[in-house]
C-alpha cells in the first residue's frame, strides 16, 4: 500500500472516533485534574485509546471482523452484531452525533428550536455520504479530517502560547489515584465498542486498497492503529491542556462542552463560536457517516441486503430518533450500550489470547456469559440502580466493581486457563512425537 493511502486510512479512523463526546470527555478531566493532569490522562490514554487500539490491531490479526464471533452459535453472534449496530447506530450512537451538533454546533446562535429542520439537512449530507463507501477514505481521510486537525490545531496552539489561566489544585477525585480515574474515564468514552464496529469499515478501506492477504492485512491494521493512537493521544493532551487552564473562564462550568464553549470565546472571541461550531459539526458528520457505513456494510455481508436501503433505513430512523431529544436517548439507550461493551472487549481479548482453530466454543461461551452477568451488574452500578448495602457487598467480593470492570478478571481467567491448557496439550503432542 502507498504510504498516503496509509495515511489516508490513518487519517479516516482518527476521524471516525472524533465524535464531540471525545472533545467533551478530555476538558472536564483536566479541570477537575488540573496540577495531576498528566497522571490522569496517563490512565486515560490508556483506556481511552490503548484500548480502541488494541482492538483495531486484533480486528487485523482476525482479517475480517466477523471472525470475531465465528466460535459462537450463528444466532447468538448474530444477535450480538445486531444489538451491537442498532445500539453504535440508529438507537443511541448516531441519534447523540446529530443531537450534540445541533446543541453545541448551531442551537448558540438561534433564537429558537430548529432540531427537526438540522436533524433533516444533518442526516441528509450523512446519507449523500454514505451512499459512495469506495469514495470514504476520499471524503474523510484525505479532505475532512486534514480541515478537522488543523481546527483543533489552531485551537490547541492557542491554549500552549496564550493560557487563560494556571492548573488549579486538583479535586478530591485526581488528588490520591489521579491515574485510576484516569483509568475510569477512559473506560466510558466505549470507544473500544466503536472500534468493533468501525473494524467493519477500517478492514473495507485497507482491501479496497487491494491488500487482501491476511498477513500484509494484520500488518496495516496495525499501523492504521498507530496513526490513530497518535493523533487521537495528541487531542485529548490538548483538549484535557485546555481544560486545565480553563480556571478563569470555566471554573463553575458543569460539563466539558460549557468549558470549550467558554474558553474559546475567551480566546477567539465571536470568531471562537463559529471555530468551535465547525468542530463539533465536522466531527459529528464524520462519526455518523463512519456508522452509516459499519451497520450497512454488516447487513450487506451478513444478510445480503442492499447497501443504500440498510443506509436509507439507518440514517431516517436516526433523524427520528434524534428528535427525542439528548437526555430521552440516554435515559433509554445507556444501560444496553454499558452490557453490550464489556461483551465485545471480552470477544476482542479471546481472539487475541487464544488461537481460533484450537479452542472450544465453551470457552467463549463461558467468556461471553460472564461480561454479560458481571457486566450488567457494572451497568446498574454506573446507572445508581444498585442498593448501597449490596454495592458495599460487591466491593468485597468483585474486584474492579468499584471501577466498574468486575467482568475483566474473570474473563481473564477463563481465557488464560484454556490458553495453559492448549499449550500443555501442544507440549505433550511434541514430547510423544
Amino acid at each position: 500500500m502507498k504510504k498516503h493511502d496509509l495515511l489516508a486510512i490513518g487519517f479516516m479512523t482518527f476521524a471516525l472516533f472524533l465524535g464531540a463526546g471525545n472533545l467533551i470527555f478530555p476538558p472536564s478531566l483536566g479541570l477537575e485534574a488540573g496540577t495531576n493532569l498528566f497522571p490522569a490522562m496517563g490512565g486515560f490514554l490508556i483506556t481511552a485509546v490503548g484500548l480502541p487500539a488494541f482492538t483495531l490491531v486484533v480486528l487485523g490479526r482476525i482479517s475480517t471482523t466477523q471472525n470475531l464471533t465465528q466460535q459462537l452459535p450463528s444466532w447468538l453472534a448474530r444477535t450480538f452484531w445486531v444489538a451491537l449496530f442498532t445500539a453504535i447506530g440508529p438507537a443511541f450512537g448516531m441519534p447523540r452525533a446529530v443531537t450534540v451538533a445541533y446543541e453545541m454546533g448551531l442551537k448558540p446562535f438561534l433564537d429558537s428550536d430548529q432540531l427537526l429542520l438540522f436533524s433533516v439537512v444533518f442526516c441528509g449530507l450523512t446519507l449523500a455520504l454514505a451512499f459512495r463507501p469506495g469514495r470514504l477514505v476520499d471524503y474523510i481521510g484525505k479532505v475532512m479530517t486534514p480541515l478537522l486537525i488543523l481546527m483543533l490545531l489552531s485551537l490547541a496552539l492557542a491554549a500552549i502560547i496564550s493560557p487563560l489561566g494556571l492548573p488549579q489544585v486538583p479535586s478530591a477525585d485526581y488528588q490520591q489515584n489521579a491515574v485510576t480515574h484516569g483509568l475510569i474515564q477512559g473506560y466510558m468514552t466505549m470507544d473500544a465498542i466503536a472500534a468493533v464496529g468501525f473494524g467493519w469499515v477500517i478492514i473495507q478501506a485497507i482491501n479496497g486498497k487491494g491488500v487482501t492477504e491476511p498477513k500484509a492485512v494484520a500488518n496495516t491494521a496495525f499501523k492504521v492503529a498507530v496513526i490513530y493512537a497518535v493523533l487521537m493521544a495528541g487531542c485529548y493532551l490538548a483538549m484535557g491542556y485546555v481544560g486545565a487552564t480553563s480556571t478563569t473562564v470555566a471554573a463553575n462550568a458543569t460539563n466539558g462542552g460549557e468549558i470549550l464553549t467558554r474558553y474559546v470565546a475567551g480566546e477567539f472571541g465571536i470568531y471562537g463560536q463559529w471555530l468551535l461550531a465547525a468542530i463539533i459539526v465536522m466531527a459529528c458528520l464524520t462519526t455518523t457517516v463512519g456508522l452509516t457505513n459499519a451497520c450497512a456494510e454488516y447487513y450487506k455481508q451478513t444478510f445480503n441486503a442492499p447497501f443504500s436501503l440498510t443506509a436509507s433505513i439507518v440514517v431516517v430512523l436516526t433523524c427520528i430518533i434524534a428528535n427525542f431529544g439528548l437526555e430521552q436517548i440516554l435515559a433509554v439507550s445507556l444501560p444496553a450500550i454499558l452490557v453490550i461493551c464489556p461483551v465485545a472487549i471480552a470477544l476482542v481479548l479471546a481472539a487475541f489470547v487464544l488461537p481460533s482453530k484450537k479452542v472450544s466454543a465453551w470457552v467463549y461461551n463461558a467468556s461471553l456469559l460472564a461480561a454479560l452477568i458481571l457486566g450488567g451488574l457494572d451497568a446498574l452500578n454506573i446507572l445508581g440502580q444498585i442498593p448501597e448495602s449490596l454495592g458495599t457487598t460487591l466491593v468485597r467480593m468483585l474486584p474492579l466493581y468499584s471501577a466498574h470492570a468486575s467482568w475483566l478478571l474473570p474473563c481473564l481467567l477463563i481465557l488464560t486457563l484454556n490458553r495453559l491448557q492448549v499449550i500443555s496439550k501442544t507440549v505433550m503432542t511434541k514430547a510423544t512425537e
